[in-house]
């Protein structure tokens, strides 16, 4: 092998080892403390808006109980979770999610509590397009002991849902025309609620690498 090639293979072998030391493995979860738990009930709090709509907590929550029930769970339902808490003075997300576990326990007596914040929710207007986007974070919270038994993250984006808005224009203009037109779509459709079931599904999926674990309702309890 010449000196050249002999080089060559050197650099290539040497840039290949730089981008595979570069590349950071996939996080798993420890779900240590959630197999310990072992909870059976989950009570979904509101969740805590850092949007500027104030629709997207209302929007999220709602489509949050299905996954986690499918998840095998029994979940509280949100008309109870509200009007329970309304009956204890706790009418904010903020003043919910602040109030001790123990204390969540003794008023529905759920083994654990899902505590979510809602980080972005609506259409936005990109140069050349637009779409909605919604974006959400949980963990869930054992009520007896305060452990965080799982933490996750979910987002979803209306181009991933579809959508039939087309506008028949060339050139920078007709792109421009057809992002604002997107935009006032999304608005008049809603978009940001179906984008934001997809979200929960993603966010409270179960099974590992970093889902929620099977619960004892599911067929697949104790398999993960």
């Amino acid at each position: 092998m010449s000196k050249f090639l002999s080089l060559k293979l050197l650099f290539v072998l040497s840039i290949s080892a730089l981008l595979a030391a570069c590349v950071t493995p996939a996080q798993h979860l420890d779900y240590t403390a959630f197999k310990k738990s072992e909870p059976r009930s989950i009570l979904i709090l509101p969740p805590i808006n850092e949007t500027s709509d104030v629709q997207a907590p209302y929007s999220v929550l709602s489509q949050m109980t299905q996954p986690v029930a499918e998840a095998g769970y029994y979940v509280v339902p949100v008309a109870v979770m509200e009007e329970t808490f309304k009956h204890n003075g706790l009418t904010t997300p903020t003043d919910i999610q602040s109030a001790p576990p123990a204390k969540l326990r003794e008023i529905f007596g759920t083994d654990a509590a899902l505590y979510t914040k809602v980080s972005q929710y609506g259409s936005v207007f990109m140069v050349l397009d637009s779409t909605s986007i919604v974006a959400a974070s949980a963990k869930l919270v054992d009520l007896r002991t305060g452990d965080v038994l799982w933490q996750g993250t979910g987002r979803a984006t209306g181009k991933e849902i579809g959508t039939n808005t087309n506008i028949n224009a060339g050139g920078l203009v007709g792109l421009l025309v057809q992002a604002a037109v997107k935009q006032i779509a999304h608005s008049l459709a809603d978009e940001s609620h179906d984008v934001a079931g997809l979200t929960s599904s993603r966010l409270l999926h179960a099974g590992p690498p970093n889902g929620l674990l099977y619960g004892p309702r599911s067929p697949k309890y104790g398999t993960d």
